[in-house]
């Protein structure tokens, strides 16, 4: 097998070469926080991406390409210090809820599902909570993460193991032993769907093995729960089996069901939703090194995504830089920080870039400029946290 198998070449470019100096990429991040305020409206949110809002109600709301992510960002990079915001995001929070009800989004795809934690109901009420602590949000997302948990779609962007990631970090907020429960039920029915294979079902008997569409994902959220060392290896294990190897490098399918696939995987991807970047975001604490190296090698060598995939979170370059800082975690090695900071001033150099040929940024948490911002502050912070899937 041929090295260009193992991903596609041509949709990748040279990363710039630039010296990281903290300075300026403070104030990156700050233009992208300014821009943010400067371009919401509080009824249209703000101004939605052509790929992200594709057939969707506007404004868009989610967590993963709506207000509520956008608004997740906004605080996290205030309580990281990075810019102040001028919104009121508590208000914002709470109108966004409220247009997510009155109009779904995501609510015409085959296994959306209301209490989806990055397309449902859930993230907007989540964020909601985190900078209202009112006690009414909360009893309305206890329920919908108790009725998530039969969804049959186990993946953590629409079924029990994100609203279990939610259950989670309720409990820490707010110190209740309701969300405890609430954590065990969706991890006992997790764990009981999990196939003889070590994987789970999604949408149409697709079998996933990365973050957010997988047994990744799904291994780490009961980790996050409850440490088992037995299915951590068996989770290692399988991803092992199913990797595609080429010399030191090594990659994923979305599945290892090529028969089942979804239109993208028929051919291997190289990012965060699916490939070696969102297998190494979620399982870079158990995965096998030497393999956790190979794909991470694989990344540095391909290089930035280009521009229609372009700079964020899921399938850009800010994503598999994410998998760098994995690397640097699991290793101790400064190495993989130094690559990873590549892959940040170049995902921030293609947002601004991106902007200035279409006359706005985008704004989305996991496809726009404020995930590439957490990133950079990830890259100066050296936190290697993957925002939502890790932090909340």
């Amino acid at each position: 097998m041929s090295t260009v198998a193992l991903y596609e070449a041509a949709e990748f470019a040279p990363l710039i070469d630039e010296p990281w100096v903290p300075a300026r990429v403070e104030d990156a991040i700050a233009a992208i926080v300014s821009d943010a305020d400067a371009a919401f409206d509080r009824e249209a949110l703000w101004p939605a991406h052509e790929w992200d809002g594709w057939e969707e109600p506007l404004p868009l709301k989610s967590l993963y390409a709506g207000a509520a992510g956008v608004i997740w960002a906004l605080d996290a990079l205030r309580r990281r210090g990075y810019a102040e915001t001028s919104l009121d995001l508590g208000a914002a929070a709470l109108h966004t809820l409220e247009l997510k009800r009155a109009a779904p989004d995501f609510a015409a795809d085959d296994h959306y599902h209301p209490a989806s934690l990055l397309s449902g109901e859930t993230g907007p009420l989540l964020v909601a909570f985190r900078l209202t602590a009112d006690p009414t949000l909360a009893e309305e997302l206890h329920a919908l993460a108790r009725a998530n948990v039969t969804n049959p779609t186990d993946d953590i962007s629409w079924g029990a193991p994100g609203t279990l990631l939610a259950a989670l970090a309720m409990g820490e907020w707010t110190g209740e032993p309701r969300w405890h429960e609430a954590a065990r039920e969706s991890a006992a029915a997790l764990r009981a769907r999990r196939g003889d294979d070590g994987l789970w079902r999604q949408d149409d008997d697709y079998r996933g093995l990365t973050t957010m569409h997988g047994a990744a994902g799904n291994t780490l959220a009961l980790l996050r729960f409850e440490p088992d060392d037995a299915l951590a290896s068996e989770t290692a294990a399988v991803l092992s089996r199913h990797a595609v190897r080429d010399g030191g490098l090594a990659n994923w399918p979305g599945t290892p069901r090529p028969q089942l696939a979804r239109p993208r995987d028929g051919r291997i991807c190289l990012q965060v939703c699916t490939g070696a970047p969102g297998v190494l975001v979620g399982a870079w604490e158990f995965l096998d090194e030497d393999l956790l190296l190979a794909g991470a090698e694989l990344i540095w060598q391909a290089g930035a995504h280009g521009d229609e995939k372009g700079h964020g979170l899921c399938h850009g370059t800010s994503g598999n830089g994410f998998a760098l800082l994995k690397a640097f975690a699991r290793t101790g090695d400064e190495r993989w920080l130094e690559r990873a900071r590549r892959f940040a001033l170049h995902a921030l150099a293609q947002a601004e870039r991106i902007a200035a040929v279409n006359g706005r940024r985008r704004y989305s948490l996991f496809t726009g400029d404020v995930g590439t911002a957490l990133f950079a502050a990830a890259c100066l912070d050296r936190d290697v946290r993957f925002p939502i899937i890790d932090v909340m």
